[in-house]
């Protein structure tokens, strides 16, 4: 095996290691002596690949956010050729409540990093936030497009919708987490505000 593919291999271990440690017990939990337990390797080949857990927990994050847009790329090609305008917004907002074991786990590690950098300077320097920066600016480009597509007001403010949903759909997602309601009732909230946001068309 090639040594870059090794090395690839050698991060996603470490990191699947984190999310299963975060997953089960918390991200208090979350030591590297624990990480690499989880994982099968030493303590020093974690240290050697994220020098420090904040940057382990980035690098988590963004691995789980490669696989959220890899599922979201998956709903994509299973839609009608080509896809709504709505239908692409509407996937991209399903893919992003914790309905699934892969999309929980991404919800719950984002929320506690989030929670966590309040008090973790060393967290808090890391650019985890981009991940919903990344999201927030792809979804404003579909509503952008549905407008020039003809399927959304014009008059809206694109950058602002996208904000309300993202701001809607965190919000679900957490009330599904904690058990408040269900992962269909949440999507038929999402699906309330889309078929008002869509309803000129």
């Amino acid at each position: 095996m090639p040594r870059t593919a090794d090395h690839a291999q050698r991060r996603a271990q470490i990191i699947e290691g984190l999310v299963h440690v975060a997953i089960r017990h918390g991200v208090h939990a979350v030591t590297m002596r624990a990480v690499a337990a989880e994982a099968g390797v030493s303590v020093r080949l974690v240290q050697y690949y994220f020098e420090t857990k904040a940057r382990l927990m980035l690098a988590a994050l963004r691995h789980l956010e490669q696989q959220s847009h890899e599922r979201w790329a998956a709903r994509l090609a299973a839609l009608p050729s080509p896809p709504s305008p709505r239908a692409l917004v509407e996937s991209l907002l399903a893919e992003a409540l914790p309905t699934n074991e892969a999309s929980r786990a991404f919800h719950i590690l984002w929320t506690s990093c989030a929670m966590l950098a309040m008090t973790d300077p060393e967290l808090a320097a890391e650019p985890f936030a981009e991940g919903p920066q990344r999201l927030e600016v792809r979804l404003a480009d579909l509503l952008r497009q549905a407008q020039t597509d003809g399927a959304l007001d014009a008059r809206l403010d694109p950058s602002v919708e996208s904000v309300r949903l993202l701001a809607l759909s965190h919000g679900l997602g957490t009330s599904v987490l904690v058990g408040r309601r269900t992962p269909e009732s949440a999507r038929k909230v999402l699906c309330y505000h889309l078929e008002r946001l869509f309803c000129h068309t």
